[in-house]
């Protein structure tokens, strides 16, 4: 008998239906509570609702898989489900149609690739009796539909609990529900993905059950259809006793115990005066005390020297200097390539920089004039905001502008959908169109660039081509009049109070410089989907950044007078596990820049440093600190040894703190080293001064770790310096040598 195509197809469908369990479930089993509703048999699975969640589950559309910048096996899906419309063709109707089979479902090639019934180079991501398998076989069966095309869109996910604790071992079942535009809601725990991020106290499995594995905090990421929330889990340590009566200074550390009685986790003491003295002026402008002010200060009997002392710091010149290299590194203030800003454009936009510091200018006031600045690269100086930027595009001005003053990384919006976060392509193109109209000419005058903003430009999506309407990200199009510059409108929204990323970001980032760690980590990562260790610390600061008029010194007189960051680095023996919740002072090892200038302020002695760029050329006066080097391409071995950044791109990891064996094998052996050792002006000086040895001891001991020494330390010292006359300078110059090669010496404690 012969079956005709519409016949074979019936027959087909009706096998298929025959062959498959009675029910069909778009979630699976969760607990007793919620069976019924997730058992139940689906009248319909479609592919905006099912399928695309499921394809991103698996992980189909993952960088390493069929995401758009592989496409393994000619199968290229947009990067973490951007473009669910573009999926949906191709998995349809591009190729011939051929992965998917409506009249044999069963034999469509994506069920046989996933289940791997024939070879897939992924592995075997379904099993052929899973609820997955026969939703898919269904959905092609049905004819392969899109859904309700004019049906309700997903606005968010909502996840519960939003913070939960948990005993060590103890398991909790999350729960996810899509929240859609007509105000209904699904449950989604079974289709949505689950990260957690710290597996070390929490894991998470596909199916949403956490479990604690050991003590401290968790986030994990739920996400569906690009939309995401986060659950906080919280894993307390006990304690034997109640958690100790803690003394707070302000506000600041009000929020930051609070948040450590939650975690069971006890802070670390009070730093003595000698570790507070060396980290606060270290920390706030970026040098090592002198013997006379180490000595001063231990003297001083006032209970608010310490206070005193932080209004002094922030009121020094170095504090301008100090703070202008971390600008200078973000804003990438260098000659050569990729910035190609040239010598004195370089140093004119370092000038401003430091000036705008030393003015304590309001910080939204310094980044509208970075965003909006126009002219010529020598006159107008901020203009080099632009110029510095590599590609000199629009896309890249979005991008950076939105790194630097709100954290928000825009980069792979630009190509694709963000994996956690719900930006696309038209996100980065809306954001890219307030920056248009920049353009760049040259003068008559040598290197000179003129930046301004040409009505005539527009911007165009890079993948529709059409014309892009200003638009700021997560928000609405923003109407432009008529021969205003965009940037103008952009700059007042992006740095008002109504988009809080912006004040977030800065104290976020304060907070970083001086701690080590941010309270987002990273420090340049803010989004909804990586969420602050102590979001009402984040908020508290900054408020206090908006209420003071944008007064960044305020945000550093608040931490540095708190007990948080005066407290010691020694662990206790309840918090030696802490590593981001500031029960204790991070340990930080010295900046480059930090290193070469202690050693040369203990020593003496200082740097030549001369530039290889021409026209002009710069020549850099004696006794220059590396601190006060104004051009990233001018520097020497020693800085880029010990992690000084390229100035390459606005990423805080450009500066790498980490220690290393070329450092320890440079102190130890190097002629650079012992040079300043065995040439040092002031240990000559000493040894001429008609000094005791003790009194030598305690100057080198002062000068270097801020603090006198121990009576042990000095009196193996002493025996080992003895009384033999013609060893005298060589004892000396070993034991400057040795406290140069310290632990204590080279980290900020």
């Amino acid at each position: 008998m012969r079956i005709t195509t519409p016949t074979l197809f019936v027959f087909t469908l009706m096998l298929s239906i025959i062959l498959m369990p009675s029910g069909f479930i778009l979630a699976q089993e969760h607990d007793s509570e919620a069976a019924d509703s997730e058992n139940t048999t689906s009248d319909s699975v479609d592919f905006a609702t099912y399928v695309m969640p499921l394809l991103s589950r698996l992980g189909c559309n993952a960088t390493a898989c069929h995401g758009a910048a592989i496409g393994k096996g000619g199968l290229k899906l947009s990067m973490f489900g951007a473009e669910p419309q573009q999926d949906y063709d191709t998995l349809t109707r591009a190729a011939g149609a051929r992965r998917i089979n409506r009249v044999e479902p069963l034999e469509s090639l994506m069920l046989l690739k996933a289940s791997q019934r024939i070879p897939h180079g992924g592995g075997k991501k379904i099993e052929v009796d899973s609820p997955e398998y026969q939703n898919l076989a269904r959905w092609i069966a049905a004819g392969a539909p899109w859904g309700d095309a004019d049906g309700p869109t997903l606005v968010s996910i909502r996840v519960a609990p939003e913070e939960q604790t948990l005993a060590k071992d103890a398991t909790h079942q999350l729960r996810a529900t899509a929240v859609f535009s007509d105000d209904t809601e699904r449950d989604v725990t079974g289709a949505a993905q689950y990260r957690s991020s710290d597996e070390a106290v929490a894991t998470v499995d596909a199916d949403g059950t956490v479990q604690a594995k050991q003590f401290g905090e968790s986030i994990v990421v739920v996400t569906y259809m690009r939309r995401g929330g986060v659950v906080r889990v919280l894993v307390p340590q006990p304690l034997s006793d109640e958690f100790p009566n803690v003394e707070v200074y302000n506000k600041v550390d009000e929020l930051v115990v609070a948040k450590l009685k939650k975690l069971g986790l006890p802070p670390s003491e009070l730093c003595s005066d000698e570790a507070f003295l060396r980290r606060v002026y270290l920390d706030v402008i970026g040098t090592l005390p002198t013997s006379d002010e180490t000595r001063a200060f231990l003297a001083d009997t006032d209970a608010e020297r310490r206070a005193k002392l932080i209004d002094r710091l922030l009121d020094r010149s170095e504090f301008a200097d100090w703070w202008a290299l971390k600008w200078g590194d973000l804003l990438r203030v260098k000659s050569e390539f990729p910035a190609n800003l040239w010598p004195n454009a370089v140093q004119a936009y370092h000038r401003w920089i430091k000036n705008s510091i030393a003015q304590n200018k309001p910080y939204d006031q310094f980044v509208r004039e970075l965003i909006t600045s126009s002219g010529s690269n020598f006159r107008s100086p901020a203009v080099n905001y632009y110029r510095s930027i590599p590609g000199r595009d629009a896309e890249s001005f979005a991008e950076v502008t939105s790194l630097l003053f709100t954290g928000m990384r825009l980069e792979c919006a630009r190509c694709h959908g963000h994996p956690y976060e719900d930006w696309g392509v038209d996100d980065s193109a809306g954001m890219a169109a307030f920056f248009a109209q920049v353009t760049f000419k040259n003068t008559s005058e040598w290197k000179e660039e003129v930046v301004y903003a040409n009505p005539k430009r527009t911007f165009r999506h890079p993948v529709t081509r059409e014309l892009v309407a200003p638009k700021m990200l997560g928000g609405e199009v923003v109407e432009i009049p008529k021969d205003e510059d965009p940037r103008l409108i952009f700059a007042e929204r992006f740095t008002s109070p109504d988009n809080p990323w912006f004040a977030r970001s800065a104290v976020n980032r304060v907070w970083f410089w001086l701690f080590g760690r941010g309270i987002v980590h990273e420090v340049d990562d803010l989004r909804p989907t990586n969420p602050p260790e102590n979001p009402e610390l984040l908020d508290y600061l900054a408020k206090e950044l908006v209420d003071s008029g944008h007064d960044l010194k305020h945000i550093f007189r608040l931490i540095l007078n708190s007990r948080t960051y005066q407290l010691s680095s020694k662990p206790k023996e309840l918090n030696a596990w802490d590593e981001g919740h500031f029960s204790r002072y991070r340990i930080k090892r010295l900046t480059a820049e930090q290193v070469l200038d202690a050693v040369g302020q203990v020593t003496g002695t200082s740097e030549r440093y001369s530039s290889r760029i021409p026209e002009p050329y710069t020549y850099i006066p004696e006794n220059t600190r590396s601190m006060e080097l104004f051009d990233g391409s001018i520097g020497n071995t020693f800085l880029n040894l010990f992690g000084r950044p390229s100035r390459d791109t606005a990423y805080e990891s450009d500066r790498c703190s980490d220690a290393s064996m070329g450092q320890t094998l440079h102190f130890v052996n190097s002629t650079h080293i012992h040079g300043k050792v065995v040439g040092s002006p002031t240990i000559k000086q000493l040894l001429q001064s008609g000094k005791t040895n003790a009194e030598i001891v305690e100057e080198l001991y002062l000068s270097a770790l801020s603090r006198f020494p121990t009576e042990e330390e000095k009196q193996q010292v002493l025996d080992y310096i003895g009384e033999d006359k013609n060893l005298r300078t060589q004892s000396v110059q070993d034991l400057a040598w040795a406290i140069l090669n310290t632990k204590e010496f080279l980290f900020n404690h």
